[in-house]
């Protein structure tokens, strides 16, 4: 049975459209929510009208794929919703080592907005933005866009290994390991800044050994040659014997004329133990002392945990208190 179907003791919910397929586009946007009874029926009321707002605008481009996910952050929850929590909300865990630095920033709502258009991420950002009004503050957007065949900011192909079909929805919904929540996921972002003058007088090849794939082809380096500090060896999860997925919709984004590029890191799954393992192998190191030579040019200025209700529990905020 999978997450999203109804069991004789639990009705059926239709979770957010977090394992939806990669677009053109994409505005990440993270808010923090003023406190008061005023802001918080703000907030509650976006969200039982997020879905006829997703509606309203992407009917106008029928093939425009546009769709938003809404996270909430820990010390929001508490705010927004109170008891019971997710059983594994809590706020981003920052990590330091040697002077690399995956830094917690402030953030109570996510959204993730997503299109093959970015007049329909502008439009439907715009909407939201308006329906909360003065009840939150925004602290970072981003707009990012697919480069190319689907590639980062520093030439590699991002995404090769995410899940598909039963696959992705199993890596991202929580099932009966939280059954208030079932169908829930968890969601980690980071935007990272890539010193790009740097990174491109590396030789490929040890842009290769970096990255652990190839750069033209985007095939995994072998295992004989490929370092154990290499980015895709440090970011594989396996326990007991069995790779634990994620999904990734990264954006690269960026502004030449200020000489900004970055990637936008965004990975959703049914616990966020797996993310802050990842993340502990890049900036300390797997073991200490053998992390990503990725961060040796990039440098991660955001950080945040969100959970990801179903769209069922925010359509029913319009029926609560």
């Amino acid at each position: 049975m999978t997450p999203t179907e109804s069991s004789s003791s639990r009705p059926a919910v239709v979770p957010q459209p977090v394992a939806g397929p990669l677009t053109r586009s994409a505005i990440f946007l993270v808010v923090t929510v003023k406190r008061g009874p005023a802001h918080r029926a703000a907030v509650r009321d976006l969200g039982a009208d997020l879905s006829a707002l997703i509606r309203s605008v992407g009917f106008r481009e029928i093939d425009g794929s546009l769709s938003c996910v809404m996270g909430i952050g820990s010390e929001a929850w508490d705010h927004l919703f109170g008891s019971p929590r997710p059983a594994e909300l809590h706020p981003f865990r920052e990590i330091r080592a040697e002077g690399r630095v995956a830094m917690a920033t402030p953030g109570d709502l996510l959204f993730h907005i997503r299109a093959n258009r970015m007049d329909l991420c502008f439009e439907l950002e715009t909407q939201i933005l308006n329906r909360l009004g003065g009840a939150v503050t925004p602290v970072d957007e981003v707009q990012g866009f697919r480069y190319f065949d689907s590639r980062d900011i520093i030439g590699f192909v991002d995404g090769t290994e995410n899940p598909k079909g039963q696959a992705a929805i199993d890596a991202v919904l929580i099932g009966d390991e939280d059954p208030t929540y079932v169908s829930g996921s968890y969601v980690i972002v980071q935007k990272y800044l890539h010193d790009l003058v740097t990174w491109n007088k590396i030789p490929v090849e040890q842009q290769e050994r970096i990255v652990g794939r190839t750069k033209l082809s985007d095939i995994e380096l072998d295992g004989s040659v490929k370092p154990t500090s290499a980015h895709n060896a440090l970011t594989t999860i396996v326990e007991d014997g069995k790779e634990i997925k994620i999904l990734r919709d990264n954006m690269p984004f960026g502004h030449a004329a200020r000489g900004e590029f970055g990637t936008y890191f965004i990975g959703y799954s049914r616990s966020p133990r797996t993310i802050e393992k990842m993340l502990q192998n890049m900036f300390v190191g797997n073991p200490p002392g053998n992390y990503d030579r990725l961060l040796d040019v990039s440098q991660a200025v955001t950080g945040n945990l969100f959970f990801v209700p179903t769209a069922t529990f925010l359509d029913g905020l319009g029926d609560s208190p």
